[in-house]
């Protein structure tokens, strides 16, 4: 019987650098200097920070100054950063049975929402929107 092993973490970061490249190009610029990281859990102070009961509670965080708060100088600063979750994502691709780089594609374009400036709510209307354009057009 062959054995199977789940995606690693390079795996997650390879499926999230073809998301990242994939962004329209008015978006993809605005995301040059967000650094994407992959790994297998939030750390204790994200968790204790989120108030998470589980460190599965959370599949990816942005880290950083949204686009909408940055000052014109702002030398100095630690680069905006996007962390992917590789263990939650993984447990919701199996809980849900989505495809995994769209799990992976979706947390990403969640995360750098947060980037611009986005609230959870203007993201869920604007993913909302979006699939149904995609339903539209099949």
């Amino acid at each position: 019987m062959k054995e199977l092993s789940p995606p690693s973490l390079a795996d997650i970061d390879d499926m999230a650098r073809t998301a990242l490249a994939s962004l329209p190009a008015p978006l993809k610029r605005m995301t040059e200097g967000v650094v994407v990281q992959v790994t297998d859990f939030p750390d204790d102070d994200v968790c204790e920070e989120m108030e998470l009961e589980s460190p599965f509670d959370i599949l990816g965080l942005y880290q950083g100054t949204s686009l909408m708060e940055k000052q014109i100088e702002s030398s100095g600063t630690v680069p905006d950063l996007v962390f992917l979750y590789r263990r939650p994502i993984l447990d919701y691709w199996c809980e849900s049975g989505e495809d995994l780089h769209h799990v992976v594609r979706h947390v990403l374009i969640h995360e750098i929402g947060h980037h611009f400036g986005f609230s959870d709510d203007d993201m869920e209307a604007l993913e909302a929107e979006a699939e149904a354009e995609e339903r539209a057009k099949s």
